[in-house]
Formats: C-alpha cells, sequence, structure tokens
C-alpha cells in the first residue's frame, strides 16, 4: 500500500486560457474547496507546477485508494469543467526530512 498518492489535475474544456489562475470563473467556491481537503488532511501539499496560468497542478494526497480519491475530487466545483485528473500514482516516500 502507498503511503501517499501523486495527483495530477490539467486544465479541462471550461479553463479560460486567457485569464490568470485565479480569475477563473469559481475561483472561490474552487479555492474553498481545496482550503478544506487541506485541512481535513486529504491534500498533505499541492500546487500548480510550472510558471504558466494553465500548467498542470500536483498533490500530495492522504487516501485510501484511488477510488476514495475520485470520489472526494469530483465534489470540487471545477471537477470535470475547469480541471480533470490527468494521473493518480501511489507513492511510497522512502526519504523524507528528519529522517521519519
Amino acid at each position: 500500500m502507498a503511503d501517499y498518492y501523486l495527483v495530477e489535475l490539467a486544465c479541462g474544456p471550461g479553463w479560460d486560457r486567457t485569464r490568470a489562475r485565479r480569475e477563473q470563473a469559481g475561483w472561490d467556491e474552487h479555492a474553498a474547496f481545496m482550503d478544506s481537503l487541506a485541512a481535513d488532511g486529504f491534500i498533505v501539499m499541492g500546487g500548480p507546477t510550472g510558471t504558466g496560468e494553465d500548467d498542470n497542478t500536483f498533490h500530495v494526497v492522504d487516501a485510501p485508494d484511488e477510488e476514495a480519491i475520485r470520489a472526494r475530487l469530483a465534489e470540487d466545483p471545477w471537477s470535470g469543467s475547469m480541471l480533470t485528473v490527468h494521473s493518480i500514482r501511489p507513492w511510497t516516500v522512502w526519504l523524507r526530512a528528519g529522517g521519519g
């Protein structure tokens, strides 16, 4: 069983490439949803990669399995339209600061 999962999200068909990430339709609702996932410990850490406003986003997720991840992310107001799940990969952590 994986320690965590690496979840990669990509821009969906509703993404407006002429607007910044925080200017996308429904940003406030999406941000509140993601903040709740972090507060619950479901998302350990995450954020966009690269320097562009439409680069993919990665999250380190603490969940029992891929099905649980997909179910939880489906509740996101941006799910399917603004963001799509690109990949979910199990991640076994061998190294971490502090040796823990």
